[in-house]
């Protein structure tokens, strides 16, 4: 077949890059576009994975949207010589358009309830892919799997973390350290919501640099304050960093899954936390993996809690069980895909729940 897998984000890289590979060696044509974003091009690169890139970066809404643009109607130049059988993209607003226009089956992966983005993406999805419990509930095209986004690179037949990786850059994972994530909060999606203030970056790092090495990465350069702080190791070595930190404590929700997945205590500061919070967030503070809050001071309060108290052993064991209950997410994603490619539509919720362990 060939394939078609869209990439938006960095995070998008780390979902697709086992995919990649189990479908190219099986003998399909994978075709990989992206967006400049962030540091989506230098995982690319890093990864080996072969790529076009159909637009650059946006400044403002009005860039964004016209970014968007600029990259469907690219997409749809590349559909048009390519005619694959399948598009996959997570968020996929680009790839359900597109994808009936060159008959093409499009599956797209979404975990954020309540975007509106869903509403350019989902009528026109022929197979939309979300977490069991999401809350959305979007018809006869809608599948439900056990597991997240995440656990695509991070479960653990895809992830084992490496000490010395982290040891070749002035890391001891013997020693306590910290992870710390800021976001630059300028997407679409974003607008009206809020993480850490300055003040309370300023009171976390401050204790947190009292208990032990302090590392933060920023979405935004780092103000001069926080300069001494920066990031040891590259990119792609990120996730070996999280899984030997002692906390992570951040803004940004990809991250704050992550840890919260590998086991390491994580605490997340985002305006839209609460009762309602989205369904993956509420199902991993279930678990004891993740806690989360819309007040940046009782974030502080508490990862502040977790230094003094928590006992790594917990978490492992909790993280172990969260494990048990979900599936590896890159067989899952390999199989739907070469299965919607064929034609095949995926039993509603017959999915994801065969492949455990």
């Amino acid at each position: 077949m060939n394939v078609i897998i869209t990439i938006q984000h960095p995070a998008h890289v780390h979902f697709y890059r086992h995919v990649i590979t189990s479908l190219s060696s099986d003998g399909h044509d994978v075709h990989v576009f992206a967006r400049d974003k962030d540091i989506a091009l230098d995982l690319l690169e890093h990864y080996d994975i072969e790529h076009t890139v159909l637009a650059g970066k946006a400044d403002s809404l009005t860039g964004l949207a016209r970014v968007q643009a600029t990259y469907e109607a690219r997409l749809l130049h590349e559909a048009m010589r390519i005619r694959p059988d399948v598009m996959t993209a997570i968020g996929g607003v680009a790839v359900s358009h597109v994808a009936p226009l060159v008959g093409a089956r499009s599956v797209v992966w979404i975990d954020n309830e309540g975007a509106q983005s869903h509403r350019l993406t989902t009528p026109l999805a022929h197979v939309i892919c979300t977490p069991r419990k999401f809350r959305d509930d979007f018809g006869a095209n809608h599948v439900r799997y056990d597991g997240y986004h995440e656990l695509a690179y991070l479960h653990p037949k895809r992830f084992t973390p490496n000490p010395d990786s982290l040891r070749e850059h002035g890391v001891n994972p013997e020693e306590p350290f910290f992870l710390v994530r800021f976001r630059q909060w300028s997407a679409l999606h974003d607008v009206g919501q809020n993480g850490f203030s300055h003040d309370a970056k300023r009171d976390l790092v401050s204790f947190l640099s009292d208990h032990g090495n302090v590392y933060v990465t920023s979405e935004s350069p780092l103000p001069a304050e926080f300069a001494e702080y920066q990031l040891p190791v590259p990119p792609h070595l990120v996730h070996d960093l999280l899984a030997f930190a002692d906390l992570y404590v951040g803004d940004s929700a990809t991250m704050a899954t992550e840890a919260a997945v590998i086991g390491t205590p994580a605490v997340r500061a985002q305006s839209f936390a609460g009762a309602d919070d989205m369904t993956n967030f509420l199902e991993l503070a279930e678990y004891g993996l993740l806690y989360s809050t819309a007040d940046d001071r009782d974030a502080v309060e508490k990862s502040k809690s977790l230094v003094r108290d928590a006992d790594r052993e917990t978490f492992e064991h909790r993280r172990e069980r969260l494990i048990e209950d979900k599936i590896d997410v890159t067989g899952y994603a390999t199989e739907l895909l070469v299965r919607s490619g064929r034609g095949q539509r995926p039993d509603r919720f017959g999915q994801g729940v065969h492949n455990k362990g």
